[in-house]
């Protein structure tokens, strides 16, 4: 489409569904938001051949990818495959080493893979891992936006977030991180655009912020 309007793609994070962006305005004279969604992977698939798989749901050329989490991951992966304008992270990783130390001992004992990841269907376990934060106060918010409930989903995602290789930063990349990040510490981030009191939810709970600051970032 030759109409000047800026594509964005908006990646969820694990377990979570399009709707962690609803609170996310991009001006529809400026901007065409599609929304991408988690889908069941293969057994045994590679993140690779994963992100090549979500590649085939873009249908615009040069577009923006912007991945929340492990969607900034998996946004990270398409980019090799698919032409972009800018690819942004936010509440995530741009390169292996700013993985925290408990994921890098997770890496190399593989403790992770004895998580109870079978009671996926507690919200409250399913938010500590997705959003790093209990979700008491906010039961009813994250039976919402978690429905994504499956165990093999929830082992292949931790796996390929622990296991993840990437050395070196992609180009065209933007990375967005509060500054309150529990699961992914802002100490360990290279350089980034910080948000003040953000923590792993604030695509969720800043909105206001990313309405107010995302489209300058996005086309600037």
């Amino acid at each position: 489409m030759n109409d000047n309007k800026t594509s964005v793609y908006l990646m969820p994070g694990m377990a979570a569904n399009p709707s962690i962006f609803d609170n996310l305005k991009l001006d529809p004279d400026k901007f065409r938001v599609h929304h991408l969604k988690w889908f069941q992977p293969d057994r045994g698939i590679t993140l690779e051949d994963y992100a090549k798989k979500m590649c085939a749901y873009i249908s615009d050329e040069e577009p923006v990818l912007l991945g929340v989490s492990f969607g900034g991951i998996l946004v990270q992966e398409m980019a090799r495959h698919v032409r972009t304008k800018k690819v942004v992270v936010v509440s995530s990783v741009k390169s292996e080493r700013e993985l925290p130390k408990r994921m890098l001992f997770a890496k190399y004992t593989k403790v992770h893979k004895l998580l109870p990841t079978g009671l996926v269907n507690n919200v409250e376990l399913l938010a500590k891992y997705a959003f790093g934060e209990t979700a008491t106060k906010r039961l009813a918010l994250y039976e919402q936006y978690l429905s994504i409930r499956d165990k093999y989903y929830i082992d292949w995602s931790i796996d390929n977030i622990v296991n993840w290789k990437q050395k070196e930063v992609l180009p065209n990349l933007l990375h967005i991180q509060g500054e309150k990040d529990a699961v992914f510490p802002i100490a360990n981030i290279s350089s980034c655009i910080q948000v003040k009191n953000g923590t792993h939810t604030m695509i969720i709970h800043r909105a206001k912020w990313f309405n107010e600051n995302l489209p300058t970032l996005i086309l600037e």
